[in-house]
């Protein structure tokens, strides 16, 4: 499932358009500069990203909701109204959980002053984290609410509907080529780090890479699955967070 099928998703659930629009750009925005290391963007897009997710919250709960862009829209307003909503009219995830998870990221985006930057506090890694991470849980949230799905296929596809983008590769037409000569188990992991938390199959991974490697490649992924870089289970393979480690830790994030 991905942004497009989410998006559809959404729209068929009855969410508005713009909304549903809204809500998914602004996270997908927000996710890619934290991939790139771009944590005081990071911290402004939550901020409309949490716009953007309020009024859905107030379209489910009140059947209307502050159009986009609207100079009179008061977040802590919605919150306190979604709060005060019977819980006969709203589930809990509508009127308490995901306003107070809103909330959390206004506060990091105004009082640790990422968007404002009134009292020289730099926003950092922490902060970024903690917002991006918020804003999955969220978002998976309301596509637990809008698309019949369980909470652990909710959080997997937001997991995986933004790739790490990666200077060492240049996607053409979804292939990834890998611009630097590298041995069989790196150049594989720089690809199942690229691909995220869902992995692929062996065949796919066959796909992209090199010819020369194409003989090995079980030897390869036995290798890596012994070592703890990645988890081997055929069809798939799924990089493991000490094989992520290794990537981050290698320079393979560098500009190539």
């Amino acid at each position: 499932m991905d942004a497009a099928d989410l998006e559809s998703g959404f729209v068929a659930a009855g969410v508005p358009p713009d909304l549903a629009k809204e809500v998914l750009d602004a996270f997908t925005e927000a996710k890619r500069r934290f991939f790139r290391n771009d944590y005081r963007p990071n911290a402004v897009a939550g901020g409309r990203f949490s716009e953007a997710v309020l009024r859905v919250l107030q379209w489910q709960a009140f059947g209307k909701y502050d159009a986009l862009g609207d100079s009179k829209f008061k977040a802590d307003s919605v919150i306190r109204a979604l709060e005060q909503t019977p819980s006969a009219n709203a589930p809990d995830a509508v009127r308490l959980h995901i306003p107070r998870s809103v909330r959390l990221i206004y506060d990091i985006r105004n009082k640790r002053n990422t968007a404002h930057l009134s009292d020289g506090i730099d926003p950092n890694v922490q902060d970024a984290t903690l917002v991006v991470n918020t804003m999955s849980w969220i978002l998976a949230e309301l596509v637990r609410l809008h698309h019949s799905v369980d909470a652990k296929t909710a959080q997997v596809t937001i997991d995986n509907l933004v790739r790490r983008e990666i200077p060492l590769i240049f996607e053409v037409d979804g292939f990834p080529r890998v611009l630097r000569t590298l041995g069989a188990s790196d150049h594989s992991l720089v690809i199942l780090y690229w691909v995220g938390g869902e992995g692929t199959t062996r065949s796919q991974l066959k796909s992209w890479l090199p010819e020369p490697m194409h003989k090995n490649l079980l030897r390869t992924l036995r290798g890596l699955h012994d070592n703890h870089a990645a988890h081997y289970a055929d069809p798939r393979v799924t990089i493991l967070p000490p094989g992520m480690r290794y990537v981050e830790d290698s320079g393979f994030l560098d500009p190539a």
